[in-house]
């Protein structure tokens, strides 16, 4: 079996504010997600999302059901969101085969048993995924950047010159209540998410990657009146409670993927906290 899922559980706001550097860390950071020839990840009791890398370097992987599920498959009552950051590579979900590339997305829908990733000629497959549980089964679809939703905000004066590629979400392809998209940073630009906000009916997932040589991400987190940062490196991930800020600035310009599960399918549904009203 080549899939290793780890549990995470939920956490309360009045709790966080004792965290310590060590706590935040265990608590929310997910550091290895590309293990060689394996699926790794983190199953959170944050929605039940689970996050993950796959990485097949020599021989193809198949989506396995882990504990946590009590399922014979993993799709069983589940859907699931695949973004590539890395090289070009094929995907077979119940028999057909869909060629992803570079910053492609695929989403794949409840019932379906068979899910191979093949690895890449050079051996640089790298697929970040979400999980999310489903109650109905929506058709795999892939999703180009071109075939995305584009939305450029921002501005260089504000360091926060971005454009954001809503991939997975309701008005793009049907999902249940998984949501992905991918924000990239203008040159010059390093805040993400700022203005900072909130979204009490969903939590929220980033992954951080596009970081050069030893550039690196401090990403903000907690109650927007009891902050809290921590240090991200290229290819890790956080875990953002409903009740927590979800922002970074980094030593470059970066990329990261986001994506949300929970009550409402709503992308606009966020209260929005001023730079000045943080603390």
């Amino acid at each position: 079996m080549n899939i290793t899922i780890k549990t995470r559980y939920s956490s309360h706001p009045e709790d966080f504010k004792s965290y310590g550097t060590k706590e935040i860390r265990n608590n929310f950071l997910i550091e290895d997600l590309f293990v060689t020839n394996n699926i790794s990840g983190v199953y959170s009791l944050e929605d039940r999302l689970i996050v993950g890398g796959i990485h097949p370097v020599d021989k193809p992987l198949q989506l396995e059901a882990v504990g946590q599920l009590k399922a014979e498959t993993f799709l069983e009552r589940r859907e699931i969101g695949i973004i590539n950051v890395g090289a070009k590579t094929t995907i077979e979900v119940d028999g057909t085969v869909y060629s992803i590339d570079h910053k492609e997305a695929l989403y794949i829908g409840k019932g379906i048993s068979n899910v191979i990733f093949n690895p890449s000629k050079e051996g640089k497959t790298f697929l970040y995924f979400n999980s999310a549980p489903a109650h109905k089964n929506y058709p795999t679809t892939k999703v180009s950047r071109e075939d995305a939703e584009v939305v450029t905000l921002g501005s260089l004066e504000n360091s926060n010159h971005r454009t954001i590629y809503k991939l997975l979400v309701n008005s793009v392809v049907k999902t249940c209540q998984l949501q992905m998209g991918m924000t990239e940073l203008k040159p010059g630009s390093v805040w993400n998410t700022m203005p900072a906000h909130t979204h009490d009916r969903r939590m929220e997932a980033y992954f951080y990657f596009d970081l050069k040589d030893e550039n690196v991400v401090s990403h903000y987190m907690g109650q927007p009146d009891e902050t809290r940062h921590i240090w991200l490196k290229n290819h890790q991930a956080i875990i953002s409670p409903p009740w927590s800020i979800h922002s970074g600035a980094g030593t470059s310009n970066y990329t990261f993927i986001w994506g949300m599960a929970g009550e409402n399918m709503n992308y606009g549904d966020m209260d929005t906290v001023n730079p000045s009203d943080l603390k």
